[in-house]
C-alpha cells in the first residue's frame, strides 16, 4: 500500500492537536502586563507540548522517509500513537490549569511515555514489514535517546509526587535530548542519495 494517505492523514491530525493546544491559552481581560502573570503555568506548558509534538512530527516525517511500504498493522499502530498524541491538549491543560500540581504532573508524564510507547511500536511493526535489514534498521540500531527517555519519564511520574518541579525539569531535559538532531536517518538518506547519484554516473 502507498503512505501517502497516512502521512497526510497523520499531519492533519498534529496540525489539529498543535491547534487544540493554543486554544487552552486564554485572552486575559485586563489591559494591563500583569495580567499575563495568571496564564503563565499554561503558556509554559503549551511551549513544552508544543515542542514535543513538534520533535514527534519531525521523527515521524524522517521515519516514513525510510518506509517503503505500509501494512494495516502500520495503520493501526500509527493511529495508536496518533491517540496519546491527542490526549497531550488535555494533560497539558490540566497540568497547566492547576500550577503543576502532583497528580496532573504525573499523568502529563504518563501520556508522554505513552506517546513514546507507541512511537516504538509503530517503529517496531515498520521494521517487522520492512525487514530487519531494510534501511530504518540499520539507522535505529542503537536507539539510546529512546530507550533513556523511557527510564526518564518513569522518573519523573514518580517524583511528581515528591517536587512537581523536579518533574517538570526532566520533561524540559528530554525535550532538550530531542531537540538536538537526530542524524542517524538522515545519515542514511544521505548515503542512499550518493549511492544512486554514484549509480547514475556509472550507468549502473
Amino acid at each position: 500500500m502507498a503512505k501517502n494517505r497516512l502521512e497526510a492523514f497523520s499531519d492533519g491530525v498534529i496540525a489539529i492537536i498543535i491547534t487544540i493546544l493554543v486554544l487552552e491559552l486564554r485572552v486575559p481581560h485586563e489591559p494591563e502586563l500583569g495580567a499575563l502573570a495568571g496564564v503563565l503555568p499554561v503558556f509554559l506548558t503549551y511551549v513544552l507540548s508544543f515542542v514535543y509534538i513538534g520533535i514527534y512530527w519531525n521523527n515521524h516525517h524522517h521515519m516514513f522517509h525510510m518506509t517503503d511500504r505500509i501494512s494495516g498493522g502500520i495503520l493501526w499502530a500509527n493511529l495508536h500513537l496518533l491517540f496519546w498524541l491527542s490526549l497531550v491538549p488535555f494533560t497539558t491543560g490540566w497540568m497547566g490549569e492547576n500550577h503543576f500540581a502532583a497528580v496532573p504532573t504525573a499523568v502529563y508524564g504518563l501520556n508522554l511515555l505513552l506517546c513514546a510507547i507507541a512511537y516504538l511500536i509503530l517503529q517496531t511493526v515498520i521494521i517487522r514489514h520492512q525487514g530487519h535489514d531494510s534501511r530504518l534498521a540499520a539507522a535505529v540500531r542503537h536507539d539510546m535517546k529512546g530507550k533513556l527517555s523511557g527510564v526518564l519519564y518513569v522518573v519523573a511520574i514518580a517524583l511528581a509526587f515528591v517536587n512537581e518541579y523536579l518533574a517538570d525539569a526532566i520533561y524540559v531535559t528530554v525535550a532538550l535530548i530531542w531537540l538536538v538532531p537526530d542524524r542517524r536517518i538522515e545519515r542514511h538518506l544521505h548515503l542512499d542519495e550518493e549511492h544512486a547519484h554514484s549509480g547514475r554516473r556509472t550507468g549502473t
